[in-house]
């Protein structure tokens, strides 16, 4: 479904990413896991059309997304949750809601929003409140059901559990697993590791912007090295 060639982006004269290979099969969950600074949201930025690309390809469903504007990339179906949530604080949970389907010119929005709020009933208790009065688990729920009413077909993640508490996390993992299960494939970028890896068909560490190991989840979790790096195993 989507596939990342030889990828090369830079900030000025520091190259991010050195040349990623990355691919996410239609209906999987993907994770990429890696430390602070190792290419991983520059990569999700990538693809979204929100980073340059200096080198490389990424293609969606056979199609070249090089050169194309970031909204182009959305109505094609691929749509990010961003890291810190970036809800729009000054509007309501309902105007963040409707903001998710901007692009859309279909006769579905209504019901798309009921059944956004059948699985965030939270949300639907807050539809007039401000969203920046709402707590960081309640926006992160917010962000990820703004991304939902762009009807996805690939949802990208960056760190939807960072700063939660435990109880929270587990919540948020819950619904991205329903989310996958009524058909959209995720590429899932995340501190959790031990959490991702549970739910993901397919893994990758990125390291200092290459990718530096990939495997499938049982065998990452026993790789001595990921376990030093990211599981805080001696």
């Amino acid at each position: 479904m989507l596939k990342l060639e030889g990828v090369r982006s830079s900030y000025g004269a520091i190259e991010a990413l050195k040349g990623v290979d990355l691919e996410v099969g239609r209906g999987q969950i993907v994770t990429l896991i890696g430390s602070n600074g190792a290419g991983k949201t520059t990569t999700l930025m990538a693809i979204c059309g929100l980073r340059p690309l200096t080198a490389g390809k990424i293609t969606f469903e056979g199609e070249d997304l090089a050169g194309l504007p970031a909204e182009a990339i959305v109505a094609r179906g691929v749509v990010q949750v961003p890291e810190g949530r970036r809800i729009f604080t000054r509007m309501s949970v309902r105007e963040n809601l409707l903001m998710g389907a901007f692009l859309r010119r279909d006769g579905g929005i209504q019901g798309d929003l009921e059944h956004v709020l059948d699985r965030f009933p939270l949300l639907g208790e807050r539809l007039k409140q401000n969203a920046g009065t709402l707590s960081g688990g309640e926006q992160q729920m917010l962000a990820i059901a703004r991304a939902l009413m762009a009807k996805p077909r690939l949802l990208l993640l960056d760190e939807p559990s960072l700063g939660l508490a435990p109880a929270l996390v587990k919540t948020i993992f819950d619904i991205l697993k329903a989310i996958h299960g009524e058909g959209v494939t995720l590429l899932l970028v995340e501190q959790n590791v031990h959490r991702a890896l549970q739910i993901a068909h397919y893994g990758y560490v990125l390291s200092t912007g290459t990718i530096a190991l990939h495997d499938v989840p049982a065998r990452l979790l026993q790789n001595e090295e990921v376990k030093r790096a990211y599981l805080g195993d001696e």
